[in-house]
C-alpha cells in the first residue's frame, strides 16, 4: 500500500491536473507495476522446503487455485486503493464512476491470474523475477489494451450507453483461459 500511495503521491506532484487520456493511461500503468511486485512475491518468496510441505499435503491443482484465489483478492483490494488514491489525488475525470471501478476490478483480476501463472513458472526457473517480466510483456500487452479501450469508455459520453459488451466477454475469456492452462500446466511444473 505504501508503494501504492507514494506512486500517486509522486504522479500528482508532477502532473498536476492531467486529461482523460493520461488519467486513464497512468492508472493502467501503475495497475501493471503494483501487480508485478504484488503478486510476484505469491511464487518467488516461497523456499524449497515450504514447496516440499506444501507438496506432501496437497495438490497441485488445490494448490495453485488457492494462490490465484489470493492473488485475486489481493489484486482487488489494491485496485481498489489505487483508484481511491488516484480520485482524491487527481481528481474524477469518469463520466461513470462506479463504471471505472467495475472495468478496474475486471482488469486487476485478470492481471492478476496472468502474473500468477507467471509467478509460478519464474519460481521454477532458478527464483528469477526478471523472467516474469519478459515472459509476461507479448502475453499481456493485449489484455492491456482491451482494458485501457474498455475503460475509455468511462471517459465519454459518447460511449455512456454501456459498456462494449463483446470487451468484456474477451476479457472474461481471457480469464477462463489462463485459470484452466493453469490447472492443466502446473501440475507439471510441481513435479519438479
Amino acid at each position: 500500500m505504501l508503494y501504492i500511495a507514494s506512486t500517486v503521491f509522486v504522479l500528482y506532484l508532477t502532473i498536476d491536473s492531467p486529461d482523460a487520456d493520461t488519467w486513464n493511461a497512468l492508472f493502467w500503468i501503475t495497475q501493471l507495476f503494483i501487480c508485478i511486485n504484488a503478486v510476484a512475491k505469491s511464487f518467488l518468496q516461497e523456499a524449497r522446503g515450504r514447496m516440499l510441505y506444501y507438496y506432501s499435503i496437497t495438490s497441485p491443482v488445490v494448490f495453485i487455485l488457492s494462490k490465484l484465489t489470493y492473488n485475486v483478492i489481493l489484486m482487488v483490494l489494491m485496485s481498489t486503493i489505487n483508484l481511491l488514491l488516484f480520485t482524491a489525488f487527481m481528481g474524477d475525470l469518469t463520466t461513470s464512476f462506479l463504471q471505472f471501478f467495475m472495468i478496474s476490478l475486471v482488469g486487476a483480476i485478470g492481471l492478476s491470474l496472468v502474473f500468477t501463472m507467471l509467478a509460478a513458472i519464474a519460481s521454477k526457473a532458478m527464483q528469477q523475477a526478471s523472467l516474469m517480466a519478459i515472459l509476461g510483456f507479448p502475453i499481456i500487452i493485449p489484455q492491456l489494451l482491451l482494458l485501457v479501450r474498455l475503460s475509455k469508455s468511462a471517459f465519454s459520453e459518447i460511449f455512456k450507453e454501456g459498456v462494449p459488451l463483446q470487451l468484456v466477454l474477451l476479457l472474461f475469456a481471457l480469464d477462463v483461459l489462463i485459470i484452466f492452462m493453469a490447472v492443466i500446466l502446473y501440475p507439471f511444473l510441481w513435479k519438479d
